[in-house]
């Protein structure tokens, strides 16, 4: 039985009420926000950054999407997907996360993390663009000093 009553695929999404309640902010202390940060960094400093996509190249499988960020990920990591933790990284280069985004795919039934590295707000602004297309969305988990 679907309780959902979706056929189309198995982790359709159900029409959504647009008068349904935002979610509130966390009231997470910062101290575990301060060491989430510190944890990821120290995960990020001690693995290569390994590029698969540079920016401004296209996609193999679908020729209209061009990757607004060089793209790749972390070797000796692994993420929910058993591939390594994906990373976008800036124009700047530098290896420091200003934040992660949270996916959910409807197509491959999954949900993982991705890494912004050194991203400009507007950079951030292009990948969530980039990803928020198709049976694919995620959200932004900025990074506050």
């Amino acid at each position: 039985m679907n309780p959902l009553n979706t056929t189309e695929l198995p982790c359709h999404m159900p029409q959504m009420d647009n008068n349904s309640s935002e979610l509130k902010a966390s009231n997470m202390p910062e101290k575990s926000n301060e060491e989430f940060w510190a944890y990821l960094d120290h995960l990020i400093e001690r693995s290569k950054i390994i590029i698969e996509h540079t920016r401004g190249s296209q996609n193999e499988d679908l020729k209209d999407l061009v990757y607004p960020l060089d793209y790749g990920y972390l070797a000796g990591t692994t993420s929910s997907d058993g591939a390594g933790i994906d990373v976008w990284l800036g124009a700047s280069g530098e290896k420091r996360a200003v934040g992660i985004l949270c996916t959910v795919d409807l197509l491959k039934c999954d949900s993982e993390i991705k890494i912004l590295l050194g991203c400009t707000e507007e950079e951030m602004h292009r990948v969530v663009d980039f990803l928020n297309r198709g049976d694919l969305r995620c959200f932004h988990v900025h990074r506050h000093e």
